[in-house]
């Protein structure tokens, strides 16, 4: 009930600025034994009827956050307070990186929505692995922690694979399962990565290094053409593929309505993400689903402020779904909220 007060005191700062006052705020609750218990019991909704085992993992609730919120795999204690069944960290890359010059971060209130165009700001691997090392000696936390990794902004498309190789290494031992990003519409040259024979090599790759078999998923854009998800429906088929994120952020501008159109235009690159991408998100979904089935599980994103929001991403076919910007605006009984309304 107090949350939009707040969001509307933290929306007169700067996105990024108000991203990390919340983050440091919600630190300093996990950090306090007393609070931390008492926020965990308020916002977490423990019903074995949410369980459910995907990919080998056993996940308590199938509500995740996606990647690029805990970048650095930083504020994972207070998010699992939250109650959110698993965190996606990321987009990791083998070197660290600064991202885009900022702003890079833009909100556009009326839609829900916001254009983001970081670049894969990060701390690189080898920090990011210490600090989930370090995580991992001293809690005793049960929390599904996803890797999502990608290629240096330096890095030609043609050595891609080898970041790819590099953040999984460097990773394996203390993340849950991988996300291949080939699909931010912030780093030059990314996207291509998606083409059929690109992810052929990347894939074939990590799987001659997968030592613990860990899942390896892929996600994809949500403005690819029919014959490009008709490709990695092939590909699932000839290279091991354990799952499917669908979708990242969208270039479509016209999902904004005319005014927001103009505003985006002054705001420049980035992908969009919020509400207005929900329909065509759940569009590729539902698309990818009937090529695929029950063969491979999907994580489905894109859109999801509301319990009905991720009902029809679960009864289109997803096996878990994960929030992004519906955290930002809706606040952090979103999970409560969803978890409510699917238990059985």
């Amino acid at each position: 009930m107090i949350y939009p007060f707040i969001r509307n005191s933290l929306f007169l700062l700067p996105p990024e600025t108000a991203h990390q006052v919340s983050m440091k705020g919600l630190d300093m609750a996990a950090a306090l034994p007393l609070l931390n218990t008492w926020l965990s019991n308020y916002f977490q909704v423990q019903d074995p009827s949410l369980s459910k085992t995907v990919f080998g993992l056993h996940f308590p609730n199938p509500v995740g956050l996606g990647a690029g919120f805990d970048k650095n795999a930083a504020h994972l204690d207070g998010l699992e307070m939250l109650g959110f069944g698993f965190v996606e960290i990321g987009t990791v890359t083998p070197k660290p990186q600064a991202g885009n010059p900022q702003p890079r971060l833009f909100r556009i209130p009326d839609q829900k929505a916001l254009i983001n165009r970081m670049g894969f700001n990060n701390d690189g691997v080898e920090a990011i692995a210490k600090r989930l090392k370090q995580r991992k000696s001293t809690s005793q936390s049960n929390l599904i922690i996803g890797g999502n990794i990608g290629k240096n902004k330096v890095t030609e498309n043609q050595d891609a694979w080898k970041d790819y190789c590099t953040n999984f290494k460097g990773l394996e031992e203390v993340v849950d399962y991988f996300v291949v990003n080939v699909s931010s519409p912030n780093t030059p040259g990314l996207r291509e990565l998606q083409e059929k024979e690109a992810l052929r090599k990347i894939f074939s790759e990590l799987q001659l290094i997968n030592q613990y078999n860990k899942p390896i998923l892929l996600k994809i854009a949500p403005d690819l053409e029919i014959s490009a998800l008709d490709d990695i429906i092939a590909l699932t088929s000839e290279v091991k593929i354990d799952g499917l994120v669908s979708s990242n952020t969208t270039l479509d501008r016209c999902l904004l309505t005319e005014s927001n159109k103009a505003r985006a235009k002054a705001f420049g690159a980035g992908g969009l993400s919020g509400q207005p991408l929900l329909t065509k998100s759940n569009q590729v979904l539902e698309y990818l689903y009937k090529g695929i089935g029950n063969r491979l599980p999907i994580i489905a994103s894109g859109g999801i402020f509301k319990p009905e929001d991720a009902k029809a991403k679960l009864d289109a076919g997803a096996s878990l779904v994960q929030v992004w910007t519906g955290f930002i605006y809706e606040g952090p009984g979103i999970v409560k909220n969803i978890l409510q309304a699917i238990k059985h």
